[in-house]
């Protein structure tokens, strides 16, 4: 063959042919093109699932990333994608301290500030203040096994504040009343 002629296609149909030979050639033709195209596309993404580009028309009978999701997954996918697997268990302590440490200890506590694996609770009495100290290991062990492990290294268990006796009309100067809180 020389350089100035094009090969010939494969998937054309032969010249020369007619009626029925001519469909059939020209139905083989077409579906070959089709499975041509399709094994093209498979080892390729589908356009726009990871390119950030959006999607026109109709999304069809499968899976697409245009199709209506879950609020959870997505929430999980944004966490996974931002990186915020620590802040978002650090910040689960609190919304469910609760579940975690049980609803008798949850009414009587409530956990105050986490930093550094530090974690801060404040007890309603030093009853409870010193219940909770006792409590501690088995306290870590549950918080760990709720949200992960290491995000909780240590607590810090307070009793309540006393009442602050530096404001109002009658304030006296100096180190204030000393009776029963202390």
């Amino acid at each position: 063959m020389s350089h100035d002629q094009p090969l010939p296609d494969p998937l054309e149909p032969p010249d020369g042919l007619q009626g029925p030979e001519l469909a059939r050639a020209v139905l083989d033709a077409a579906k070959a093109r089709r499975e041509n195209a399709r094994t093209q596309r498979r080892g390729q993404p589908r356009p726009g699932a990871e390119s950030g580009r959006r999607l026109r028309g109709y999304s069809g009978p499968g899976p697409d990333p245009r199709d209506p999701q879950l609020l959870g997954s997505m929430l999980n996918r944004l966490v996974q994608t931002r990186g915020w697997q620590r802040p978002t268990a650090e910040a689960s302590i609190f919304g469910s301290w609760e579940k975690i440490v049980g609803a008798d200890v949850a009414a009587h506590s409530r956990p105050v500030k986490l930093e550094n694996g530090e974690l801060t609770v404040e007890a309603e009495s030093t009853a409870w203040a010193t219940q909770l100290r006792l409590l501690a290991a088995g306290l870590i062990k549950r918080i760990a096994g709720e949200v992960g492990h290491g995000v909780v290294k240590k607590l810090h268990i307070h009793g309540p504040a006393a009442p602050s006796w530096s404001k109002g009309p009658r304030r006296v100067r100096g180190r204030g009343p000393r009776d029963t809180y202390g």
